[in-house]
């Protein structure tokens, strides 16, 4: 079982983002796999639509929001053996060609360890504060995973779609990961777990501890996701999973270890992101949280 955690971005932990080098060093060495962030882009003070696509708000804990490029880039630099994910970026957000680079930028700085987690998102507002329409996101998804195709394995790179164009250009530079890093995607719908099924390498599913697990729904999204692997004529078992688990406040470690021990169990998913936003109120807590976590859920 691989365990790994949210890097100190949001809420009291980004007031310490000066800390993410030790943050990322002193996690490694307990034992953690994986280092992660997420993206938050600006956090409406009147959103269109709430946290998660549901209701009218979004929590006070989103507002403080550090750049997931810059801390996965210190990361990168502090450690040696952690895989480094995003769980997930809005990739509509970002002109391919810039999101290409930065990406590219931190997977050789990490000599091969990046693992791009991508999603589309459920904010007007982030989407109106880039000049980008919301209703065709998820188009700009399909075009973006395309670009970025075409920019990590072609030297001139270019691409032409509906939404997206990048002009031929000199692309020497590519990731270290061959033929290109992965293609990790967020999806709870039908047309967003079709998706992964279709094309994603990785499919990136969400769960609250103890307040939103559902370990039946887990398998069967799962489930949908290997019928469009299959219907694409893709092996199913060739698409990873990493479930992020949010903590709610409150919870006790042996509570989060013995559930990561259950999911795995009954799922079969072997690495967990876990992220302590809610839970812990700085990095100090949040290392000696994970640290905790780990030994728990690998004991017995």
């Amino acid at each position: 079982m691989r365990i790994g955690f949210a890097l100190p971005q949001f809420h009291t932990q980004a007031d310490e983002i000066d800390r993410t080098a030790e943050f990322a060093r002193t996690v490694e060495d307990a034992g953690a796999d994986s280092l992660w962030v997420g993206d938050r882009n600006l956090a409406a003070v009147r959103p269109k639509i709430g946290y998660g696509g549901q209701g009218d708000t979004i929590p006070a804990e989103l507002n403080a929001a550090a750049d997931p490029f810059v801390l996965l880039s210190v990361a990168a630099s502090a450690t040696q053996r952690v895989l480094l994910g995003s769980h997930v970026l809005i990739a509509p957000l970002y002109p391919p060609v810039q999101l290409g680079r930065l990406l590219t930028s931190i997977d050789r700085i990490s000599n091969g360890r990046l693992l791009p987690g991508f999603g589309i998102g459920w904010s007007p507002e982030e989407y109106e504060a880039t000049g980008y329409e919301f209703h065709t996101r998820g188009a700009r998804m399909e075009e973006t995973l395309d670009a970025l195709e075409a920019i990590w394995t072609t030297d001139p790179a270019q691409y032409q779609g509906r939404h997206l164009f990048v002009p031929a250009h000199h692309a020497p530079l590519k990731p270290i990961r061959r033929p290109r890093p992965p293609f990790y995607l967020g999806a709870m719908s039908e047309p967003a777990l079709r998706r992964v099924g279709r094309r994603g390498d990785g499919w990136l599913p969400l769960c609250v501890v103890p307040s939103w697990l559902d370990i039946d729904g887990l398998v069967g999204q799962r489930a949908l996701v290997d019928q469009s692997a299959r219907e694409a004529g893709r092996d199913p078992s060739s698409i990873d999973t990493v479930l992020r688990v949010n903590v709610d406040t409150g919870t006790s470690n042996e509570t989060v270890a013995e559930a990561l021990k259950a999911v795995h169990e009954h799922s079969g998913i072997d690495h967990f992101m876990v992220d302590t936003l809610y839970a812990v109120p700085d990095v100090d807590a949040a290392i000696s949280t994970a640290a905790e976590i780990v030994r728990l859920a690998r004991k017995g």
